[in-house]
Order: structure tokens, then sequence, then C-alpha cells
């Protein structure tokens, strides 16, 4: 609802990942969503978050999921955003406690618990283990990378405390092997065949953030594929919630393949209230 350029909204979080949420099925919001993420996102004059959702109708789906960047880059999909914005529909009466909602990253279903919010974040692509990246000509360190809705690139470290995420991820963010895109980069402590400790610095949030999505999901699925990992894998985040990744693998002598990939965590709403647009 709008009155005298009134907005209502809802500030979500999943695991410390925070989000502003707008209901625009009646097209009410004006229609430059990347202004209003950067405005709306900002910690020091606005609401505040790492981006922006917005419910949207969809004929082919429940409803239609559109996420940007709390810098005003749209992005394909958002793991811990969908899990929200799933919580969001079914407490708005959009979508029932089982539901299918589309992204620009395809179709995505999501079931509501008590608690949590399990999402199926379909078939990952464009898998590649153990690959040498260069930082300031001097450095060298074996990465690997998966795209689970957006690109994620997985560093693996022996202590994820003593990492300076925003030298180091900003760094292999923009590294030039990456470009134009650029990647998330995730920093990933194995800790036993069930858990792992993961730090992400996020693209378009220019910043390690409390927790990912698609960050721990790609980061549990390469352990996974380096075996040093079985689902389902509980990864902790740095907002100290854990968020639980299933996943099968499959080998044969020809080729590999990731399937069944699930995403369960918390989706709590932190506040709701009104907004001058």
């Amino acid at each position: 609802m709008a009155k005298n350029n009134i907005f209502q909204f809802y500030k979500m979080n999943g695991g410390g990942n925070d989000f502003v949420i707008f209901d625009n099925r009646k097209q009410i919001l004006p229609a430059d969503y990347s202004a209003l993420a950067k405005k709306l996102c900002d910690r020091k004059f606005s609401i505040g978050a790492d981006g922006l959702l917005v419910l949207e109708k969809e004929p082919s789906a429940d409803f239609r999921m559109v996420y940007y960047n709390a810098d005003g880059s749209r992005a394909d999909m958002c793991g811990n955003g969908a899990r929200c914005i799933a919580r969001f529909a079914n407490l708005h009466k959009a979508a029932g406690s089982k539901m299918n909602f589309l992204t620009d990253a395809g179709m995505i279903s999501a079931e509501i618990y008590e608690k949590t919010v399990k999402i199926n974040l379909g078939v990952p692509k464009d898998l590649k283990s153990d690959f040498s990246i260069k930082i300031d000509d001097k450095k060298e360190f074996n990465a690997s990378s998966i795209n689970t809705g957006v690109p994620h690139t997985m560093i693996l470290v022996k202590e994820a405390e003593r990492i300076d995420v925003q030298d180091l991820g900003s760094k292999i963010r923009y590294h030039k092997d990456f470009a134009p895109a650029g990647t998330n980069v995730n920093f990933v402590q194995p800790v036993d065949e069930h858990n792992i400790i993961v730090r992400t610095y996020e693209r378009g949030v220019e910043g390690e953030t409390l927790a990912c999505g698609t960050g721990v999901t790609a980061s549990a699925i390469l352990c996974g594929v380096k075996e040093l990992a079985r689902s389902p894998v509980s990864c902790l985040t740095r907002g100290g919630d854990t968020l639980q990744v299933h996943f099968k693998i499959e080998r044969d002598d020809r080729r590999m393949s990731v399937a069944d990939v699930y995403l369960e965590g918390p989706a709590t709403v932190s506040f709701y209230g009104e907004v001058e647009i």
C-alpha cells in the first residue's frame, strides 16, 4: 500500500544476510529498482540492507522474485534472499507453505517450516576445480569455482578467522581472470566431513556479509567434489547461524554431475514499517 509516497516494507534476514522487501504485485513502486536499492540499502541514511527484494506477479509461478544488490546492481539469484522472500510471500498470502517462484536464474521451489525455509537451488553450472590465481603478481592461491545461481570462487583456508576478507576478497572479486562480471569469493575452513566454516565477500555489496546462501551452497558442493565433505553439510557463517546444504554428487569414469541441491536455514522478520520514497 502506498499513500503520499509512503510505502510499506519488511526488513528480513537470513543468517544475518539482510534485505528490504516490498510486495509490488499492484505495481505501485517506482520503476527504477536500481536507484531504490542504492537509496534504501544505505545504512547511514535509510533502512540499511545487503540488498533489495521485490515480489511481483508471475503467470507461470506463484510470484516472481527480483533482486538488486546494495550498490544498485541486479543479481540473478540470492539464496538467503530467496528464503526470505518465500517466507514473506507466505506471510502475505502470495503463496502457500510450498511454492514455486521465478528468478533471473530460473524457477525455484521452496518449503516453509516453523523455524526454517528450505529451497531447491536447481542444477549448478560452470564447475571448475583446482586452478591457480595469482594476487599482486606474487602470491598464488589454489581456487575452485561454481555457479549456484551467481558465480562463486572458493579458497580453502586453515583458519577462516585470520583471513582479511575485505582486502583479499576484493582482489579476487576484481581479478582479471573473472572479468568483466567478477565473482563472489568464499574463504572456507573444512572442520569435518559434515561441517565447514564459510566467510564470504559478496559482489554487489563489495564487502563481507554475515551469510551468503549461494556462497555456502557453492562451498559445500565444492568441498564435496574435492571429497572434503559429504552431504548434508552444515555451514557456520560469520553471523553465527548455521545453514545446511544438501546435494548429490554422481561420478563415473567420464563425468561428474551435481543434483538435488537444497539450502535450508532461518529466514526471519527483523521489523516492518513505512518509508517515504
